[in-house]
């Protein structure tokens, strides 16, 4: 014959005999947890508890398993510190199958939506289902959709003391609950201070300057800074910008001096989010192709090196002291001479050339110097991508009404670089002409490669260029080049 288990008086119900009168735990004076299918039969330890187990409510398993002792050991088994508190809630909330019931709840609490109704799991797991049937303490039906009431969860957990509610459960399990809302109006705010600030700048008259705010603005850009912290640098950006010299009268701008004057860094503008805020202004400013960061500072007037930036000439006489008598010195000779950026800020010349020739390839230089001499036309090479000292010999010249004749490689840089040169210095085309491409097409040797670029001067260039498929670069032109430079000396 069993014997019953002894009952302590003050019987605790449990949220899933309140609910459906199914289920009966009892708290045992021995400190263990008695259960039966009837009030008042004695429970059997092995068959019951197994029942027990398989259907009660975690919420009630929580408030009795942390208990410890049982009654005046030391823990109160509905109430309890911080810790315990938590460890209830994970017990009854953590399980990984209710882990989409804890993101669904959160997802509303940082929406700033009420926590009510009804969620719902499309193609749910049966360990998910058995998960939300032992928290709700009730059967949860059939079908592939499993649906919780968000109400019943945040009854049963109050009614068990475990937690405030379901703000406090999710909190406890996943840390603080985002106000997505607050955060979203304070980033409206401080997008729309820190564009309005940019638009108060000095240069928000220019075209290109608005178009520059409207592209950050519209692509996401700005948003994007603010949204990590970082949209302090469109004023600093717009600071850069107004600081770069205005015309060619003004000293170039060192790049690291640029960058400390701005943020106190002088490194802020090498390769940071800051200096693509800033080429992406300049590039409206003055578009210049692929790959053009070296194009877009030199332009600007902005360098990294005053000394690295340099310009090749032959017999490019000038007035100045110092630089200028050397350069007269070197024409007279027939000599290369090389200038740096330096020089030409310390010691102002004024080339005295009617035509100044520009090529970009130093072997047509070095040929002209070896074939021509003191009798070349004065001519200055790019070696490439023109330099801040390149142009600012240029816009020197062009102060004394110097016209400036320019050729580059038939490729899609050289016509992007013979475009600019007709837009920033007024440059003629020097044999840059379709028919000029195809007197050399067949001393070609490579094909053109990049992106296609235009020739606004003669647009029948480009079309043949892309047609053709072929690169002439000008050590490839050289017979046609040095009869120019020969036949007209252009000195003054």
């Amino acid at each position: 014959m069993e014997r019953p288990v002894p009952v302590a008086p003050g019987a605790v119900k449990t949220d899933t005999e309140s609910w459906n009168g199914v289920l009966r735990r009892d708290w045992a004076a021995d400190g263990h947890v008695g259960a039966g299918l009837q009030a008042g039969r004695p429970a059997r330890p092995g068959r019951d508890f197994r029942l027990c187990t398989a259907y009660c409510c975690p919420v009630m398993d929580a408030r009795f398993a942390l208990a410890a002792d049982g009654p005046g050991g030391g823990h109160d088994p509905i109430g309890g510190a911080g810790s315990s508190d938590q460890q209830r809630v994970r017990r009854v909330l953590g399980a990984p199958e209710l882990g989409w019931l804890i993101d669904r709840i959160r997802v509303r609490l940082e929406r700033g939506e009420p926590v009510d109704g009804t969620v719902t799991l499309i193609g749910a797991t049966a360990g998910q289902r058995r998960a939300a049937a032992r928290l709700l303490g009730h059967g949860i039906g059939g079908g592939t959709s499993l649906s919780i009431a968000l109400p019943e969860v945040d009854a049963a957990l109050r009614r068990a003391g475990i937690s405030s509610g379901l703000r406090s459960a999710v909190e406890s399990l996943t840390g603080p609950v985002r106000d997505r809302a607050a955060e979203r109006s304070a980033e409206i705010r401080q997008f729309q201070d820190v564009l309005a600030g940019a638009r108060r700048s000095p240069l928000a008259a220019a075209s290109w300057h608005r178009a520059w705010l409207e592209e950050i603005s519209r692509d996401g850009t700005l948003t994007r800074l603010v949204r990590h912290g970082q949209g302090h640098l469109l004023a600093q950006a717009t600071a850069v910008l107004e600081r770069l010299p205005a015309g060619p009268d003004e000293s170039a701008v060192l790049l690291p001096a640029l960058a400390q004057a701005v943020t106190g860094d002088p490194k802020a503008l090498d390769g940071t989010p800051l200096s693509g805020l800033v080429l992406r202004a300049l590039a409206l400013r003055d578009p210049a192709g692929p790959d053009a960061e070296p194009t877009l500072w030199a332009t600007a007037g902005v360098v990294a090196d005053d000394l690295a930036s340099q310009v090749l000439v032959l017999n490019v006489r000038a007035v100045g002291n110092g630089l200028g008598d050397w350069l007269t010195g070197a024409a007279e000779a027939g000599e290369p001479f090389r200038v740096t950026l330096h020089q030409l800020a310390v010691m102002p010349v004024m080339p005295l050339a009617i035509d100044l020739r520009v090529c970009e390839n130093p072997a047509v230089l070095r040929a002209a110097a070896a074939q021509l001499g003191a009798d070349s036309a004065p001519l200055v090479c790019t070696e490439g991508e023109p330099s801040v000292a390149c142009y600012r010999l240029l816009q020197s010249a062009l102060s004394t009404g110097t016209r400036i004749h320019w050729h580059s490689d038939f490729d899609w840089p050289g016509l992007r670089m013979t475009a600019a040169a007709i837009r920033r210095l007024d440059a003629a085309p020097w044999l840059m002409g379709a028919d000029d491409y195809r007197a050399a097409l067949p001393a070609s040797t490579e094909s053109v490669r990049g992106q296609p670029a235009q020739s606004p001067w003669d647009p029948r260039l480009a079309e043949l260029m892309h047609a053709s498929g072929r690169a002439v670069t000008e050590d490839r032109q050289l017979a046609a080049l040095l009869a120019d430079l020969a036949g007209r000396p252009g000195a003054r």
